[in-house]
């Protein structure tokens, strides 16, 4: 199926969808698609297709092969809406969406999708931002192109209003799948330390952290990590969002997994998406090193989880050679491990405080950051967030 200068605000494309044609608009820019940016996955370009990598939604248990292309622009005026123009081919069963994100008092918006109807809305107005092409096909479909995208800053929109940092009670499950690739592009490997949230408007790119949360047990434990992968049961289901800007199912109560309410409360004919009976009420899945090492976990169980990205506390990105930072009950490295923060990670920053002198990626410092009450890090391995609010002391 051909759709050629369609406005495509958010919803994604598939071979039962039907636009409205428009005109390009004169004050937009035209995506340069050969030349995507880093946190681009799985895409080859002229046009925009998927590549040959088996990246999936581990997490979700889909057939979907998945694809991102990412690509940066600076805007002469800050803006908080958009809209998108798309040339495109897309056969039956496969997908296209276009997404987009800013940079606002110093961190990334979450990626808004740009609507059929309605344009993206960032949380906050933004000359840096990012739009994302993400493409999918399932196997034995031919991959979805994309030959022309142009982006135009809406006028008149209003941010939605600004919320403290998010926390959620939610079922959480182990992931394992050692050896699969996740919707980012990550190969997981044992004892791995990442997320999976049913949403890819949480996904952080390979390598990267933007998008974390702090996920904490019933026992004390905590762990920061990065979410690198899209589920469990759903793909479109950011929980985490207000109602009126939830992908789907937005009669749900916020913090409310559809899972979860297909589970409990039959919601949905108590069916997924895709049309599976769903068996637990999972709305976090967790990699194997972040069940076991971080948390301690033995059985599935509920947590606590706070989305880091949300809020507006300062902040900053773990930076350490190996795979976790420890994080420790006082500004010491003698005191025991209470959790861990796993490389990449954004982490919220309540305070500073004096305490051991280390040294690490970002020098030498006696200075520990507190990420929660009893609980701290040294700021030797942790890269203050560009722009972000200064730090309290403790």
């Amino acid at each position: 199926m051909k759709l050629s200068r369609y406005l495509l605000v958010g919803m994604v494309l598939t071979s039962s969808f039907l636009a409205v044609p428009t005109a390009s608009a004169a004050t937009g820019w035209q995506v340069d698609l050969a030349e995507p940016a880093a946190g681009s996955t799985n895409v080859e370009t002229g046009p925009v297709r998927l590549g040959s990598d088996d990246n999936r939604a581990a997490s979700a248990d889909s057939a979907a092969r998945t694809g991102m292309a990412v690509y940066p622009h600076t805007l002469a005026t800050a803006a908080n809406a958009f809209t998108a123009t798309v040339t495109s081919t897309v056969p039956d069963g496969a997908e296209v969406a276009v997404d987009v994100r800013g940079r606002a008092a110093g961190r990334w918006t979450e990626w808004a999708e740009i609507r059929p109807g309605a344009p993206g809305v960032l949380t906050g107005a933004a000359k840096d931002v990012e739009v994302r092409v993400v493409l999918s096909a399932p196997d034995g479909v031919a991959s979805p192109t994309v030959d022309a995208l142009t982006i135009t800053p809406a006028a008149g929109q209003r941010a939605p209003a600004p919320q403290p940092g998010l926390t959620y009670r939610v079922f959480a499950t182990r992931e394992g799948l050692v050896g699969h690739t996740t919707a980012n592009g990550h190969k997981i490997v044992a004892r791995d330390h990442f997320v999976a949230l049913p949403s890819r408007r949480g996904l952080s790119a390979k390598g990267a952290g933007d998008y974390s949360v702090r996920v904490c047990a019933a026992n004390g434990r905590c762990e920061w990590a990065p979410t690198w992968d899209v589920g469990p049961w759903n793909t479109r289901d950011d929980y985490w969002a207000a109602p009126e800007v939830r992908q789907q199912w937005g009669d749900l109560p916020q913090g409310k997994p559809a899972s979860q309410a297909a589970y409990e409360d039959g919601y949905n004919g108590g069916k997924d998406q895709f049309g599976r009976k769903v068996k637990n009420p999972a709305g976090i899945d967790l990699a194997d090193g972040t069940f076991w090492d971080g948390l301690k976990l033995k059985n599935n169980a509920w947590v606590t989880v706070t989305y880091q990205w949300t809020g507006t506390h300062p902040h900053g990105f773990v930076d350490t050679p190996g795979p976790v930072l420890n994080v420790r009950p006082g500004p010491n490295s003698q005191s025991p491990n209470v959790g861990l923060a796993a490389k990449h990670a954004q982490v919220r920053i309540e305070c500073v405080v004096a305490g051991e002198q280390v040294t690490g990626s970002q020098g030498t410092t006696n200075q520990w950051y507190r990420l929660a009450e009893g609980m701290f890090v040294s700021a030797a391995h942790v890269a203050y967030g560009p722009g972000a609010s200064p730090v309290p002391t403790c």
